[in-house]
């Protein structure tokens, strides 16, 4: 399975100016610097979908991507240690929450984590954010091609260990390396396979 068509529809500061909540949503976010617009642009092979940068906190706003004229794809504002000011950093965070806490139609949100690096607190954080609220959530580890797989399992089971400090069970988890195309497969095949679930709801 692969996607055929992706377009890009918008970009948008607030959730009340997103468009109309009539297709399934599914969410992309991650720490700044994480890869993400390399993943996204991997899943719907267009290179240049989402515009990747070596600067971390390129990604400000909303921005949905329509595809196959099915379903939309969310970039979410990075959250981290990009340089911006404290408040664009406030603002970034109420919209992330303000966003998969309301979105009505959001149906998965894809958490990437960095595989070259230990846990970090700030994406633990995020992902409890999501539990409290009872967001559906999946773990996309990143860059796994730029490790060793000893290193990089060593590191996957630090997360999965954090994670189970506060979570009975491991949600859905995909490990992907952009350059290499792995993860695209499974990570399509999962989102449409939700797509065929809640056919009857859109």
């Amino acid at each position: 399975m692969s996607i055929n068509k992706a377009i890009f529809i918008g970009s948008y500061p607030k959730l009340a100016q997103c468009p109309e909540p009539t297709m399934p949503e599914y969410a992309f976010c991650g720490r700044s610097n994480v890869g993400k617009s390399s993943l996204i642009n991997m899943i719907t092979e267009h290179q240049k979908l989402a515009k990747t940068s070596s600067t971390p906190g390129k990604t400000q706003l909303l921005n949905y991507f329509l595809i196959d004229d099915a379903w939309y794809l969310v970039d979410l504002p990075g959250y981290g240690f990009a340089k911006v000011s404290k408040k664009n950093r406030k603002q970034w965070w109420s919209m992330i929450t303000q966003y998969v806490r309301f979105r009505e139609s959001l149906l998965t949100v894809f958490v990437l984590i960095d595989g070259m690096i230990k846990p970090q607190v700030n994406d633990l954080e995020f992902i409890n954010m999501l539990g409290e609220n009872g967001v559906a959530f999946s773990i996309v580890f990143t860059k796994v091609d730029r490790i060793k797989p000893k290193e990089f399992k060593k590191n996957r089971q630090a997360f999965e260990e954090k994670l189970l400090e506060s979570w009975e069970e491991l949600p859905p988890i995909f490990v992907t390396s952009s350059k290499k195309g792995r993860g695209k497969k499974e990570l399509t095949e999962y989102i449409l396979s939700i797509n065929e679930k809640v056919a009857e709801e859109f």
